[in-house]
């Protein structure tokens, strides 16, 4: 176990906001097992973390330091983050050192050239004032001993920037999960890859926004003595804007041993699946109805991104799927969810309805459910039929079944979401499922669901979390132009679920180098760096058409496959690069 002292700065240390959180919480344990003056530095935001963070007695050795910080405006908390284990971690409340922005923006400037100082917006002010507070932090802390920074995105660049001016006797690595400008122009819909392209940062917009947080990752990036970033495919993308080439590949974990094994997995899917099922029949049934066991669950959780993460693709994809389905006569049936929070209002009062109606019908039936199952019985051992309606129920409750059904039934056809959607007219998923005839009439063969909310498990429908609802499931579909790495489609594989990614995505790159089966069964990569999205529609359609044809045994391969995959990166195995990146920055330092 080294002695080094190392710091990880992050804005989303104790800080839950994007997958940086995911990344330094998931890994955490594994860190301090290999460095034990391990500390965590983020932001103090109590209100967010009052349920992972347990603030502490201040260890000897940083009382002076505190103390110095205090007089600057800078309040440190010392405690234990409730991460896989507890780690120690300082937070920092910098809400009396922001009188100085002026100074720091302006320092930033003099050292550095980050054009800053007439950019006022919270969402630049505030991480730069933390993360220069975070530098000043580290200089004290690390006074006198061998230590390390790592600095995460942008929002902690002035950090390493501070040290750097400074000259502080402190190894820095600067970790870019994904640049400003790629995120930027790839969610425009840019192609960031083709190598034609190229960023026009004379734009006014751009010199009141986006430039200054460029500015200080690219300062960042060139001045950290080690640079890397989450994937191959983002290196590329870093060395294109930031002008270095990536020294270390920091691919991401999970902590796959806290997922459920495969027999677990099992049992989980055949519980979840049943929930999924029981939605589906007052989502569609009072309209009209159709095999439910010959039904396949197909869905994509992400933010609403539409063009970044493949939205538009997948649903394209789908409209394919539905006209050769249709063509085909087949009587299969996919429904498609899109676990996407969007802008939206209440649920829709006529699903309301459906539920309400389809649980009295269930509950007159729960009722008797002794007395059913002794009739059922008795029905077998005689050689009865066991589709005898009226023998099974009785004429009293066949009768208020029949009468509650009347008041299920619905004209018209179901829904394209389950909340009513403010601008639906606008909306670009709506408009997609319409261009590609996805309108869930009895025909189509794809039903199509917009679940425009957060799975929390209690949102008064499926009420079912995010991995709950995953794991009901059997294919996710991630189909990104853009994603630095990807987490969803290794958490679907490490629930057993198998998924499609592609190689635009970090962890399609990572699959297509690490499976030695080219299809690498259980996680379908679709091909999209330099393909056209008609090609690409063409061959997730056609991925979607195979899984769904694949038999029972077969789709128990896929998820074996899958778990499998999902193992390559846990973190017992990732945490190797932080390590080469660490000791490459201290040789360097």
């Amino acid at each position: 176990m080294s002695s080094t002292y190392l710091f990880e700065i992050s804005w989303e240390v104790c800080n839950k906001v994007g997958g940086i959180y995911t990344v330094i919480k998931s890994k955490s344990a594994d860190v301090r097992d290999r460095y034990e003056k391990y500390f965590a530095i983020g932001p103090y935001f109590p209100d967010k973390h009052r349920s992972e963070f347990i603030e502490e007695p201040v260890p000897h050795e940083f009382n002076a330091a505190f103390n110095r910080l205090k007089e600057q405006g800078i309040v440190c908390h010392f405690g234990k983050w409730l991460t896989d284990t507890e780690i120690s971690a300082i937070l920092l409340d910098f809400s009396g050192f922001t009188a100085r922005k002026d100074f720091v923006k302006a320092e930033l400037w003099d050292m550095f050239k980050i054009d800053s100082l007439y950019t006022s917006y919270f969402d630049f002010d505030e991480p730069v004032i933390f993360s220069y507070a975070a530098g000043m932090a580290v200089e004290e802390f690390s006074k006198g001993k061998k230590a390390i920074a790592h600095c995460h995105e942008w929002l902690a660049g002035a950090a390493l920037l501070y040290l750097k001016g400074r000259k502080a006797n402190v190894a820095s690595v600067f970790t870019t999960h994904a640049t400003v400008l790629g995120r930027s122009f790839a969610g425009a819909g840019l192609d960031i890859y083709d190598a034609k392209f190229s960023a026009d940062l004379g734009k006014p917009e751009y010199r009141t926004s986006m430039l200054p947080k460029h500015q200080i990752e690219e300062q960042a990036a060139k001045n950290a003595d080690v640079f890397t970033t989450v994937s191959p495919i983002t290196a590329i993308e870093a060395e294109k804007f930031l002008g270095r080439k990536v020294d270390v590949v920091l691919p991401n974990g999970l902590n796959t041993g806290k997922f459920p094994t495969f027999e677990e997995a099992s049992i989980k899917h055949r519980l979840y699946k049943s929930k999924i099922k029981e939605f589906l029949l007052y989502y569609f049934f009072p309209y009209y109805d159709f095999d439910i066991d010959d039904t396949l669950i197909y869905f994509l959780a992400s933010r609403y991104e539409f063009r970044a993460k493949g939205i538009d693709i997948f649903i394209r994809a789908l409209g394919d799927l539905n006209r050769k389905l249709k063509a085909r006569k087949s009587s299969k049936t996919i429904v498609a969810f899109f676990w996407v929070p969007g802008n939206v209002g209440e649920i829709r009062p006529e699903l309301t309805e459906n539920k309400s109606f389809f649980k009295d019908v269930k509950d007159s039936i729960t009722d008797e459910h002794e007395v059913l199952m002794e009739r059922l019985l008795t029905s077998m051992i005689a050689s009865k039929s066991t589709c005898d309606e009226s023998y099974l129920l009785g004429p009293s409750l066949l009768d208020e079944v029949r009468k509650k059904l009347l008041r299920f039934k619905r004209a018209g056809v179901p829904p394209l979401s389950t909340h009513t959607v403010h601008s639906e007219d606008s909306d670009q998923i709506f408009n997609a499922f319409k261009a590609s005839g996805l309108l869930n009439r009895k025909a189509d063969r794809v039903k199509v669901v917009f679940y425009p909310i957060y799975l929390t498990g209690s949102d008064g429908l499926l009420d079912l979390s995010y991995y709950e609802a995953m794991q009901g499931a059997h294919l996710g579909v991630f189909p990104s132009f853009y994603e630095p790495w990807g987490y969803t489609p290794v958490e679907a594989a490490a629930l057993g679920v198998a998924s499609v990614t592609t190689d635009l995505s970090g962890y399609g790159r990572y699959i297509c180098d690490q499976s030695r089966d080219k299809e690498s069964p259980g996680i379908f990569v679709v091909r999209r760096f330099g393909v056209g999205d008609d090609e690409v529609v063409k061959a997730l359609a056609k991925i979607l058409d195979d899984y769904g044809s694949l038999g029972v045994q077969e789709r128990i391969k896929n998820k074996i496959d899958a778990k499998h995959l999902a193992s390559l990166t846990d973190w017992k195995r990732m945490i190797k690069n932080y390590e080469n990146a660490y000791n490459l920055a201290l040789e360097r330092a």
